[in-house]
């Protein structure tokens, strides 16, 4: 233990819905430490959160708070009351600090909220703001958080970080946000059914932990009986298939930005008018939406001015800026939805738009999920033109069959998240619309809409703060930065930080392959030894995959073990000593993958 416990657990057990929700559980956090605290949908998180801070008694067990500790909690669902918004921030100051308003000007100022406004009249994510600032505003001696970065716009993230980071008290906090999480955290809370491990790193270390967690408990579940054995292949075989399918988004990414930038950079540097002209004959149908000296303004603001684009088919563009710069009127204009003041937005033809909608005004709160999906009509949903089950499509998005008669008003935020786009996704469209749609949606649910999009053969617009769901999937950024000022740049949002640093003049004549983030340190060419190795990996990946599934299926014979105990252990044995290979083999070509993209060869 690094530091004396300002706040602990021990033995503690608590029931709810008549289950065991957790048995035993054991932790502490220490002044100075920042944790994090992880776990499955539903795992019960937000609750082990509140039994720390004491706003929820354990069935049993010890809760232990160091004499004096001040604490503040973020709840998930915050209730703000007060005269205004200010008062309400301040009733986070100790009493004999109220006349300090300084602070909370900075703090409200920080989170960009207007203090005199009626807190009656604050949306829900302006709420969470105010909740945030109220938490932060007395510097407390233990600071509990529950999805912070909800409704933030990028700066304040970044200021929050900063913030956090520079903080000495004792922290906990839970996020969908990875990105936020590896920034900031030191130390890592594992909760997994109903058991709470703690680790000395922070959230950058959790994945390599989790899998070889999986890891050991599979190779214990090999030495039970066939059937559990059985009944953990299917995740070994789902985890396996997911990193492969990663390993060829991340190819096709590399290629699509490529794309992406050669195409920004013939436009910008070309006689736009003739290559215009040129290209809308040769390339029909592939033309999504042209933008051609665009400008608005509404009164004295100016929402954005000079700006032009061109997206074509299987773009994946982002939007990000800060809160009130613009971002979703900029949207608006591109998809034709409003005119601009100035310039001109061409829209190709045959589109067929989906919109997901932050605000979720398709949902029903009367209509069940079954309802939503299948529009009340029969059984199935119709998926991109073909039936599927709706019990089945409802699992593919992480629902369980007893939600299905559910009603939406029931739902979490994070489920009706889930539902909207559920509803979206399974609509047949080629271009695809996308404003905040991480808010409130799990790690799980992160990955699902990852994949998803991955998978996505239409073009995509996403606005959005999550820098790490930027990174993995889109190929270009529009940065509309306020005052008027709106720009493109090649690749995810780190290569946005790293194009965004150097002067635009050099961005704009700087070759395509220059733009991505580079590394001035180590920044070294392969040998020939190791672009042999690296040429040979696809082929020793794809081999070791296919010898698993020869395995797998060998050993998913339910009479191997009674009829040949010797060779079930062997197929086994070797069953999981492919499977460190392949894994090995993968983090090779990863590594070698990227120092070659590093050298820029």
């Amino acid at each position: 233990m690094a530091s004396p416990p300002v706040l602990a657990l021990r033995d503690v057990r608590l029931t709810f819905g008549g289950k065991p929700l957790f048995e035993g559980v054991t932790t502490w956090v220490g002044r100075g430490d920042k944790t994090c605290l992880v776990g499955r949908n539903g795992s019960g998180k937000s609750t082990l959160l509140k039994v720390l801070a004491g706003e929820v008694e354990a069935d049993g067990g010890e809760r232990f708070v160091q004499p004096g500790t001040r604490i503040a909690v973020l709840p998930q669902d915050p209730i703000i009351i007060g005269a205004t918004v200010s008062d309400y921030v301040a009733e986070g100051l100790l009493p004999g600090e109220r006349d300090q308003l300084y602070r909370v000007d900075a703090v409200l100022d920080a989170v960009k909220l207007d203090g005199s406004r009626d807190p009656v009249a604050l949306s829900g994510g302006e709420g969470r703001r105010a909740a945030l600032a109220r938490a932060l505003v007395g510097n407390p001696d233990a600071l509990l958080l529950d999805e912070p970065t909800n409704h933030l716009d990028l700066p304040s993230i970044l200021w929050l970080e900063e913030w956090l980071r520079a903080y000495s008290g004792a922290l906990v906090t839970i996020s969908h946000d990875r990105r936020f999480l590896e920034n900031v955290s030191q130390q890592t809370l594992w909760l997994e059914r109903g058991v709470v491990r703690r680790a000395e790193f922070g959230f950058g270390g959790f994945a390599a932990w989790q899998e070889e967690a999986a890891a050991a408990e599979e190779a214990e579940l090999d030495r039970m009986n066939t059937r559990l054995k059985q009944e953990m292949h299917w995740l070994a075989r789902g985890v396996t298939a997911r990193r492969k399918r990663n390993m060829g988004r991340l190819r096709a990414l590399q290629t699509l930005r490529k794309d992406r930038g050669q195409q920004l950079s013939g436009w910008r540097d070309a006689n736009r008018q003739a290559k215009l002209a040129a290209e809308s004959g040769d390339v029909s149908g592939r033309l999504v939406i042209e933008a051609e000296g665009v400008a608005k303004a509404f009164g004295d603001k100016i929402i954005v001015e000079g700006f032009s684009t061109r997206i074509l088919r299987g773009d994946r563009v982002g939007l990000i800026g800060p809160n009130g710069a613009g971002k979703t009127t900029l949207l608006r204009m591109l998809i034709g939805e409003i005119d601009p003041d100035a310039g001109t937005v061409r829209l190709g033809t045959n589109l067929e738009a989906a919109v997901f909608d932050q605000r979720r005004a398709a949902l029903d709160p009367e209509l069940s999920v079954w309802d939503t999906l299948t529009d009340g009509r029969g059984d199935n949903v119709w998926v991109r033109g073909r039936p599927q089950h709706v019990v089945g499509y409802m699992k593919d998005f992480l629902f369980s069959e007893a939600q299905a008669r559910t009603p939406v008003r029931a739902l979490s935020g994070g489920e009706r998240n889930r539902l909207l786009l559920a509803k979206l996704l399974a609509k047949t469209s080629n271009l695809l619309i996308l404003d905040e749609p991480t808010n409130d949606l799990d790690m799980d649910t992160l990955d699902l809409l990852e994949e998803m999009l991955a998978d996505y053969d239409g073009t995509l617009l996403v606005v959005s703060h999550d820098r790490d769901f930027l990174d993995r999937l889109v190929t270009s950024v529009i940065a509309v930065e306020g005052d008027g000022v709106a720009e493109e740049y090649v690749g995810g949002y780190t290569d946005y930080l790293a194009q965004r640093s150097q002067p635009v003049e050099e961005i704009k004549a700087a070759p395509v392959a220059k733009q991505a983030p580079v590394r001035v340190k180590d920044t070294v060419r392969l040998s020939y030894k190791e672009q042999r190795e690296l040429d040979g990996l696809p082929a020793r990946i794809d081999g070791l995959g296919t010898e698993i599934a020869r395995l797998e299926a060998d050993l998913g014979d339910p009479g191997l073990y009674s009829r040949d105990p010797a060779r079930f252990q062997k197929f086994a044995a070797r069953a999981d000593a492919a499977r460190v290979e392949l894994a090995e083999a993968e983090e090779r070509w990863l590594e070698l993958e990227a120092r070659r993209e590093e050298s820029g060869r």
